[in-house]
């Protein structure tokens, strides 16, 4: 098969689509032929050589995909070869065949194609296990997402709206902005002109967020910690504006307040298990029933994945970006 090899960290010139030899399925496993895959900030950070793929992983980059069943391995059971699927992956999904786990796999929800169902296990499984089994947002509660344009962004603006939140966003443009308005979004927040802090006090008369889903780390954990309504909870899920930050104790006391910060890749199968289970049992009848959908931006051939990576480095993207194969 073909795959998106990385021979060197570094730019996006140093993906390299190559020849290399087919996975197979394993115990418990499935092998997928890939119609399309999705770039995630992973992808980013191990092209660079910041992120490892977790051990037994494919070396290749790629934290989701979409396809049909090729073959079973031993051990698996309600799956059929030439079944539609996404799957969450701990890597290999810019390539045409991955290994995945079968508890990691879920049916492409009617009404969507496979294509586009590349788009949703990463940033599904990332909001779900955030924003509802970390966090517990309530219907009635409002949820500020840092980066609402982004593919997780659209996701927690539709889960929220569609069990009854409030939902607050940041964003650096009028176009994303507007965007995730026709998304649900109720409270737009230009970072670049407004203060978040400010705006998301204002438009809960006081109060701040029940829950905030946070991609910067650092750069805004005090000023999150302000944003915070009592009995708030911050949830971390990346680290774009750096790693070390000041952490003011006395205001997470006062407001009695809870901070989680996870991640998806390199938690166990067992793990990541569960939270497919739980995203099939709660979301997807919301997107067999249409009231949810990826937002995709682009489709772009996997073996141009550099410049598939470029456009999301630059960030003038809306939604996710999708590789698809030849």
């Amino acid at each position: 098969m073909y795959a998106i090899t990385i021979p060197e960290p570094g730019g996006p010139e140093a993906l390299v689509w190559d020849e290399v030899a087919d996975p197979v399925a394993g115990e418990g496993e499935v092998l997928v032929d890939v119609v399309a895959g999705a770039v995630n900030r992973a992808d980013i950070l191990q092209r660079q050589g910041f992120y490892d793929p977790p051990p037994g992983a494919s070396p290749y980059p790629g934290l989701e995909c979409s396809g049909r069943i090729a073959a079973l391995g031993p051990g698996v059971s309600g799956w059929a070869v030439g079944d539609e699927v996404c799957a969450l992956l701990g890597g290999g999904g810019y390539a045409e065949k991955v290994a995945v786990p079968a508890g990691q796999l879920l049916p492409v929800p009617k009404g969507l194609d496979v294509t586009r169902a590349a788009a949703l296990p990463e940033v599904v499984c990332t909001v779900w296990s955030n924003v509802f089994m970390v966090a517990h947002l309530r219907p009635g509660e409002t949820l500020l997402v840092h980066g609402g344009s982004s593919g997780i962004g659209t996701m927690a603006i539709q889960l929220a709206k569609a069990v009854g939140a409030k939902v607050a966003v940041t964003a650096g443009t009028r176009a994303k902005l507007d965007r995730c308005a026709e998304l649900g979004a109720d409270i737009l927040i230009n970072y670049r002109e407004q203060d978040f802090v400010e705006e998301i006090k204002k438009a809960t008369d006081g109060a701040g967020a029940d829950v905030i889903l946070d991609n910067m780390g650092a750069k805004y954990l005090d000023r999150n910690i302000q944003a915070l309504a009592v009995n708030g909870r911050l949830a971390i899920i990346g680290m774009q504006g750096g790693v070390k930050g000041e952490l003011n104790i006395a205001a997470l006391l006062n407001k009695r307040a809870a901070i989680s910060a996870t991640s998806l890749r390199a938690r166990p199968t067992s793990e990541k298990t569960a939270i497919v289970a739980a995203v099939r049992e709660h979301v997807w009848p919301l997107l067999d029933a249409g009231h949810v959908r990826p937002v995709v931006d682009r489709e772009v051939p996997m073996s141009d994945a550099a410049a598939a990576h470029r456009v999301v480095e630059e960030s003038g993207h809306i939604g996710k970006v999708l590789l698809v194969t030849p």
